[in-house]
């Protein structure tokens, strides 16, 4: 297995909407026609629905952490976590998730494209994933990032920018017309998750909406954010496991799930010391862009390697296929994976 160097690495950067680039996405002609005949044939005013219990099936739980497991031998996973409250959406589902911001066209496909024509591109990668593994629901996701970092330090030196709550509203608005899930983002430059999460409180206690960490932007050593790629230790994951736990037992709500963005070694650190809470899910999400045998490598040396609790993909439509047509992983190709990914995002 060979080793990534920090130079291989900075090409994996994830978007900022002020550095992305982009080029054209591809696809087989048999993935297209999967996809297309997966499309049609999908119910797209019943979208898979959150599993709904007074308490959880924790011989189906089980049954299913053992299936994501993917016959790993190493002991590593399925991980020991808490069973979590009534009404978990993980594993029972599998999300996938449009990505971006309505201020950029180059931060991802949610923001890059009008709402219809996006909501209709989802359904239809939604019911892609169904058709290649109809073992659980597969559920849509609108992954928003609420906070941005920013080049600029703003008026409070900050490095990051708070979107306006009538941008929520709408992406919440929009979640709703797929029966869909949120999930608020925050990138916080040199401010920290302490102090972005609680603004958030009003919208993470729907029970719909989750909340997303990104470290790549998190400039502990007063860079500017893009120049290096940032850090958050378990310290900081757990601040935000505790005030998600806390809005839960507040307004009694079913767990919430966590995205962590990971695709380098010093973006997560102490990952050993993560809580395990019942109130909280946490997904590792392998966040970066490269061509498959680079995605695939650094899914190995930091989310298999590393486990926490669930896994996530990232899949870039443009940075992804620079060097190919067919190197935007398919469903079937991520579900050979070790751990199979729970969470799925399109950017």
């Amino acid at each position: 297995m060979r080793t990534i160097t920090f130079t291989v690495i900075t090409l994996l950067f994830s978007a900022i909407f002020f550095f992305s680039t982009g080029c054209n996405s591809g696809q087989s002609a048999s993935d297209k026609s999967l996809k297309d005949s997966a499309a049609k044939n999908a119910v797209a005013s019943e979208p898979a629905k959150v599993y709904e219990k007074k308490t959880i099936d924790t011989a189906l739980y089980n049954k299913l952490l053992l299936n994501l497991a993917n016959h790993d031998t190493t002991g590593r996973w399925p991980q020991k976590f808490p069973y979590p409250l009534a009404g978990a959406v993980l594993p029972f589902n599998r999300i996938v998730a449009f990505y971006g911001n309505m201020y950029s066209k180059k931060m991802g496909i949610l923001g890059e494209i009008p709402k219809n024509e996006m909501l209709k591109k989802l359904k239809g990668e939604v019911a892609y994933w169904q058709a290649a593994d109809s073992s659980i629901p597969v559920i849509p996701g609108l992954h928003y990032v609420a906070v941005t970092a920013q080049a600029a330090p703003g008026k409070d030196g900050k490095h990051r920018l708070r979107m306006p709550s009538s941008q929520i509203d709408s992406v919440i608005n929009w979640a709703h017309e797929i029966n869909g899930l949120v999930f608020l983002d925050i990138q916080v430059g040199h401010s920290s998750v302490r102090e972005e999460v609680p603004p958030l409180e009003k919208y993470l206690q729907l029970p719909q909406v989750h909340l997303g960490i990104d470290p790549e932007f998190s400039m502990k050593g007063g860079h500017v954010p893009g120049k290096k790629i940032g850090t958050f230790s378990a310290e900081d994951v757990n601040i935000a496991i505790d005030d998600l736990a806390a809005i839960v037992k507040k307004y009694n709500l079913p767990p919430k799930i966590l995205i962590v963005h990971r695709f380098t070694q010093g973006m997560l650190t102490n990952y050993k010391e993560i809580k395990k809470v019942p109130q909280v899910q946490v997904v590792i999400d392998m966040d970066g862009w490269g061509d498959k045998i680079l995605k695939r490598s650094t899914y190995l040396h930091y989310i298999y390697r590393e486990p926490v609790e669930f896994t996530g993909f990232k899949l870039f439509y443009k940075n992804d296929t620079k060097t190919g047509a067919n190197q935007l992983y398919t469903p079937q190709e991520l579900l050979k994976f070790t751990p199979k990914p729970i969470y799925i995002q399109y950017q």
